[in-house]
């Protein structure tokens, strides 16, 4: 059951601040096209009332960063069983959609601009080679009944559908409004759901909670850094900085020093930060980490600039080794992104007996 949310105004003595409903249903869909960063930060609009071959229109169609489609439909007026029934209809439609479909459907909604430049303007980096291997679809809503929530805990417990709801709740204070969002299933929780059910031959299911992390040890960090205060870190443009918003509190983060090995284990604390937001302890002080004497002399370089600071999250190590003493063997799972899921079961065993960790 979601978490149901309320809001207090804090002055002489508290006031609640009187929830209501939005306006219109279009209104709450017209936000979420303005800003699609409202449901997820991790998706780039591809369009708005996407025609499919068989005469019906999509709210919205959407893809994450994995090059993977999201069907983003609003409840409405409709019963439990007709949105999710329009969604699986339009799900069995963007299956099999083309690069060459999805690619004219996201020019034809957006003046003419390739798929390709507002890919890389929104995540800083390429559009992936093999795209629309996966989807999801989420219900957006004012309320969930439980009916709804009864089908779409259904499908995904027993059938590993890739089905979400989100609802909004919409809180007035004087002539400000403010939109609250709460998702029905955690969508990390919801992930790791599917990966176990729908894993691909040849491919690992996701276990919901590891992360591969490449931490460059050099000049803009340093890994000794990372032990004394507490981080792992990448930067210098979004391609670099993007994929830590993948980690969130409670995972867990295997770290790679390239061509060096594997140096720690750790539970991530916080959500990615801006450097020059992240704080660290420094003689029993909470002080910003440039402020903090660091081995890293180029850290804060561009701290100003969104774009090409360095990006940092808080780690609570349980385990880590220096860089000279890195462990690598054969068949050991690396690539070139800062952080991405952790599907090499291979890679897990061998980290944990290393490091002397239990499952």
């Amino acid at each position: 059951m979601p978490i149901e949310v309320g809001i207090w105004r804090l002055g002489d003595k508290p006031e609640k601040v009187v929830m209501s409903t939005i306006d219109s249903e279009s209104r709450l869909e017209d936000a979420l096209v303005q800003d699609i960063s409202i449901l997820s930060d991790q998706l780039i609009l591809i369009g708005r009332q996407v025609s499919t071959s068989y005469g019906k229109f999509i709210d919205m169609l959407a893809m994450d960063m994995s090059g993977n489609l999201s069907i983003i439909e609003l409840k409405k007026n409709r019963t439990p069983r007709e949105v999710v029934a329009q969604l699986l209809d339009y799900a069995s439609w963007i299956q099999s959609l083309s690069y060459e479909e999805i690619a004219a459907i996201y020019s034809d909604k957006n003046a003419g601009k390739k798929l390709e430049e507002g890919f890389d303007d929104s995540f800083g980096m390429s559009l992936p080679e093999q795209i629309n291997q996966q989807h999801e679809l989420i219900v957006v809503a004012s309320e969930i009944d439980t009916s709804t929530e009864r089908i779409i805990n259904y499908l995904t417990d027993n059938y590993g559908v890739p089905i979400n709801a989100v609802f909004f709740r919409f809180f007035r204070d004087e002539d400000r409004g403010y939109l609250a969002r709460t998702w029905l299933i955690e969508p990390e929780e919801a992930e790791r759901k599917v990966s176990k059910s729908t894993v691909r031959k040849g491919s690992e299911a996701w276990n919901g909670r590891d992360f591969y992390v490449s931490l460059g040890d050099g000049e803009h960090r340093s890994w000794n850094d990372c032990q004394k205060y507490g981080f792992v870190s990448g930067g210098g443009g979004k391609w670099y900085s993007q994929t830590l918003k993948l980690l969130f509190p409670g995972s867990r983060v295997f770290v790679n020093i390239p061509k060096a090995g594997y140096v720690g284990i750790g539970l991530v604390k916080d959500n990615v930060v801006p450097v020059k937001d992240f704080k660290v302890l420094l003689e029993d002080q909470e002080v910003p980490i440039l402020s903090a004497p660091l081995a890293a002399p180029n850290m804060g370089e561009n701290s100003d600039n969104l774009d090409l600071c360095e990006y940092v999250v808080r780690v609570e190590w349980l385990k880590t080794i220096p860089k000279n003493t890195a462990y690598w063997e054969k068949g050991l799972f690396a690539i070139q992104h800062t952080a991405c899921r952790m599907t090499s079961s291979f890679t897990i065993e061998k980290l944990s007996q290393h490091f002397g960790l239990q499952n």
